[in-house]
């Protein structure tokens, strides 16, 4: 059931990045190459290529590449996708009204695919492999991307995201903002490693 699951999770990642990215070109105001770089800008489609990419290599039960075993890295997918889904919830689903196939893409992109990651993460994540301090490891995946899209926007103006647009809100409240997601990413991380133990723990008893 594994298999199947991460088999069918892939195809679902894999065809909402790929057509939101169809949607994206097909709608351009900037040159394709730049166009190119602005969809690989936002967090929402980096992680949902990141987890299509995880589940694709579960395809082939005898040849998975061994950085799939490291205790917590589902976990870690798990948190960066389940921010995905909760900063769009309660930050951005009020700022736009997606219609058609692009409300189909946005839906998976950000509740979907957060969901079903977090029923794999539930059922098949080695929890016992899973500490506290793995947290902070955690951070460097969206540390770095804050920073990328900060540097990157000095030059271009282009934010991905109104919270972290400098161009809107200035240096200094964007700063802020990165600051809370970063302790955000920290408090999920927390979350779930809590729920790991408890589940643990439950299931021992």
């Amino acid at each position: 059931m594994k298999r199947n699951l991460a088999i069918l999770f892939a195809l679902i990642g894999w065809f909402a990045v790929i057509v939101q990215f169809a949607i994206m070109i097909n709608n351009r105001v900037e040159s394709i190459p730049e166009t190119i770089i602005r969809f690989f800008s936002f967090f929402t489609i980096l992680t949902n290529l990141l987890v299509a990419v995880y589940f694709s290599f579960y395809i082939s039960e005898n040849k998975r590449p061994v950085f799939l075993t490291r205790p917590g890295l589902l976990t870690a997918i798990t948190v960066y996708i389940a921010m995905v889904g909760s900063v769009y919830q309660i930050l951005l689903r009020h700022a736009w009204d997606p219609q058609g196939l692009q409300r189909v893409v946005d839906e998976l992109l950000h509740t979907i695919i957060p969901v079903l990651v977090i029923f794999f993460w539930y059922l098949y994540e080695h929890k016992s492999s899973i500490r506290y301090t793995q947290a902070f490891t955690w951070l460097t995946y969206p540390m770095v991307y804050l920073a990328y899209i900060l540097i990157r926007g000095h030059f271009s103006n282009f934010y991905p995201y109104p919270f972290i647009d400098v161009s809107r809100i200035g240096l200094e409240k964007a700063l802020i903002t990165a600051g809370i997601l970063v302790l955000a990413f920290l408090s999920v991380s927390f979350i779930f490693i809590f729920l790991s133990r408890s589940i643990l723990s439950r299931d021992s008893s």
